[in-house]
Parts: structure tokens; sequence; C-alpha cells
């Protein structure tokens, strides 16, 4: 991020703060952010047409958000990074936060060096605060995991559980981490308090097992992975669930 570096060294101290659009505009966004978000074929066609009309980075963020509502990854990051650099030609502090949505497209498309760096730009503005700040910091973690920075991981999501500490899955992801450095302690720590946000959710139960596994408690394991499956017996912590249960006798729950 050696561009965004040089462009932060010539700003002034002190986050900027946002233009304020007109109310007009306010209108057209949230006129066009329901519809991405209610229909997203419809929703992409009215941001193409307002960004050619002139609606500039908030047109861009809105077809981004119409993209990634149809799981369209690629193309949704390239309208949020997108609308990140206009942004910061504006000096208009939203620029971070579309870095950040920019990121988080890129992990879902599986690319974690460019999720990184976008998220590396969301982080240096230094105006991203509060929940927002814990949720960036945690999909850089998942993007440093993914390029073997396990340290680099673990500061991220010591933050993330500071600022974002509501989210399960940050709780999640520390367990994991934890568990795969061998830290069984903080794992059971975690992952309980990822079970007592979410007890509903199966990856929670995938990773109780994993960490149960670990520690020698095949009763638990068993137990853990039976739960994933039958909560949500089609879902993907489920399939690993049934995979992990065949390194015992007992057949995985129906």
């Amino acid at each position: 991020m050696t561009m965004l570096l040089a462009l932060l060294a010539g700003q002034t101290i002190g986050p900027t703060p946002p233009v304020r659009p007109s109310t007009q505009t306010e209108a057209r966004y949230d006129q066009c952010v329901d519809l991405a978000t209610s229909d997203p074929k419809a929703g992409e066609a009215d941001a193409t047409r307002w960004r050619i009309d002139g609606g500039g980075y908030f047109a861009r963020q809105c077809l981004g958000i119409a993209h990634a509502n149809q799981r369209r990854w690629a193309a949704a990051a390239e309208e949020f990074t997108a609308a990140a650099n206009e942004a910061e030609v504006a000096h208009d502090s939203r620029a971070a936060h579309y870095w950040a949505q920019a990121g988080n497209a890129r992990l879902a498309q599986g690319d974690a060096a460019r999720a990184r760096s976008a998220l590396d730009a969301a982080l240096a503005a230094g105006t991203l605060v509060g929940l927002q700040r814990g949720e960036a910091s945690f999909d850089r973690a998942r993007a440093l995991v993914l390029l073997g920075d396990l340290d680099g991981a673990r500061a991220d999501l010591d933050r993330a559980q500071q600022l974002a500490a509501a989210d399960p899955l940050v709780w999640l992801a520390s367990a994991t981490l934890a568990r795969r450095t061998k830290d069984m302690a903080r794992a059971r720590t975690e992952i309980a308090r990822a079970y007592e946000l979410a007890p509903d959710d199966p990856s929670v139960l995938l990773e109780i097992g994993n960490v149960a596994a670990m520690s020698g408690d095949a009763e638990g394991a068993k137990g853990a992975w039976n739960e994933a499956i039958r909560l949500r017996p089609d879902s993907e912590a489920a399939a690993q669930a049934r995979a992990a249960l065949k390194q015992f006798e007992d057949a995985p729950a129906k």
C-alpha cells in the first residue's frame, strides 16, 4: 500500500469529515440501495443508470451492493474499489468503508492478497471506529490466515474481540486460530463464548467438536459434531462434521 501511504502523508492530521450529500442525493442513494437489496438485478440496472448520469461513488457503491447480493464477488469488489478511489479524491471519509466492503468481497471471491490490500487501506485511513473497525480487523485477520500470517491474524483478532465483541464469528475464528496454534486453553474459552452468542450455529458446533477432539474428549467431539448435523443437515459445517465422525465407529445422526 505504498501509494496509499504516500497519499496519507500528504493529508492534514485528523480525520476529514465526510462530504454531506444533498437531500436529493441521499434520497436517490436510499432508493438505489433498497432496490439493490430487494431486487439485485433491477438494482444493478438502476445503479448503472445512476452512475452514467453522474452518481459518482454513491452509485458505484450501490452497484457493488447489487453485485454482492447476486454473489458476483469480483464485480462487487471492483465497484467498491472504484467507489473508494473516487471518495478518496473527494476527501470523503466514506472511502474507508468502501475499502472495507471491497476487502470483504475479495475474501468472498477467495482473493486473500487483494482482500488484505483493501483492508489495509480501510484501517490505515483512521476513520473507521467502533464496530466498523472491529469488523474490518476481523476480515483482515481472515485474509492473513489464508496468507499464512498467523501472528498478524492473532493481533487483528484481538482487536476485533475488543471492538466487535457481540459477533460470534470473531470468537469462532479466534478459537479456531488458537486450536491451530495449539493454545488449547484459549481455544476452549473462546469457543465457549462463541456458543453463548450463537448456540444454533452449526459452524460453532463443528469447532466445539474440533476443540474437543484435539483435547482428547472423543465423546464431546462426537456429540458436538452430531449436533451440528442435526441443526443444519445440508450445511458445509454438517458436511465437515460427517467427515470428522468417520474417525469414530459411530455413524452420524440423521
